[in-house]
């Protein structure tokens, strides 16, 4: 049987994030498209997440500098997209997260948002996890596609080492063959024995890296299967990407979530989470 540590807490804002607290939802476009749409989905998500009682951290990246084309676009940029990042925290109140690249851009997005995310292909990238460890702010890191769970215990410790205990890890599929993931469930009370809050990243979990040439595939009707099987695990948060037509996004289309069935899935999510939560200890 696996062993777990007491549980770490992080708190973000006044979500209380830990893996046997009631799950938190990070959720948002792949990529900050422009500063209303980023308020509208940021809107539609804190109406159900509030109706329901769910922690909620708005997620969307300025940049996304690892796309598969040289073609594809790559978001507003870093200047706009922070500000865009800004004005969703202040007008729609929530807590908000974005992917960083550099270890010159740390202080700067950690003065905007709350969650500074280590993309999985930067995940040992030690400047960049120890710049991201210095700012205080809390870090999200991504597994690498190429890591085995127990391996993030080193990529944390860079984190760690900076005196900063405010790390989430999350899960995000492992890869499987050509332009496959595959997403082991065993790793996340792996990556739970570490004590950290552990976080499923339903979506990209279902991403088909490459798959379409001169862009990434993904089978989105299986994020939600990703998602239960997580959650019924016993996590500390669910990361899944929406938009409201994903078959015009300009990023990860195929894997993103329709923003009208979150509503939905996030009840589903909540029934099993309140039952896993109350036989887990």
């Amino acid at each position: 049987m696996v062993k777990f540590p007491p549980h770490k807490q992080v708190m973000i804002g006044d979500i209380c994030i830990a893996n046997n607290r009631p799950f938190t939802l990070i959720s948002g476009p792949c990529q900050i498209e422009s500063v209303a749409h980023s308020q509208d989905i940021a809107g539609h998500l804190k109406e159900i997440t509030d109706e329901l009682n769910i922690g909620f951290i708005f997620k969307s990246s300025f940049d996304k500098a690892n796309r598969t084309s040289i073609k594809s676009k790559r978001g507003l940029g870093f200047d706009a997209g922070l500000a865009a990042l800004e004005s969703v925290n202040n007008l729609i109140g929530c807590p908000v997260l974005t992917d960083i690249h550099e270890p010159s851009q740390c202080d700067e997005a950690a003065e905007v948002v709350d969650v500074l995310q280590i993309p999985a292909f930067l995940c040992r990238q030690t400047d960049l996890l120890i710049a991201a460890g210095k700012t205080k702010a809390a870090v999200n890191i991504k597994k690498g596609q190429f890591l085995a769970p127990w391996d993030i215990q080193q990529v944390a410790n860079k984190v760690a080492s900076t005196g900063n205990g405010r790390i989430l890890l999350c899960e995000r599929g492992t890869s499987f063959g050509y332009n496959n993931l595959i997403t082991d469930m065993r790793s996340l009370p792996i990556m739970g024995t570490l004590g950290y809050p552990v976080v499923m990243d339903a979506t990209h979990a279902v991403q088909q890296p490459g798959g379409q040439d001169s862009s990434s595939g993904g089978q989105r009707e299986f994020a939600p299967v990703i998602g239960r099987a997580a959650i019924a695990v016993g996590i500390a948060a669910i990361f899944i990407e929406c938009h409201e037509n994903p078959d015009v996004a300009p990023s990860d289309g195929p894997n993103m979530v329709p923003l009208y069935e979150m509503r939905e899935l996030m009840i589903n999510l909540q029934k099993i989470d309140t039952i896993v939560k109350s036989i887990i200890v």
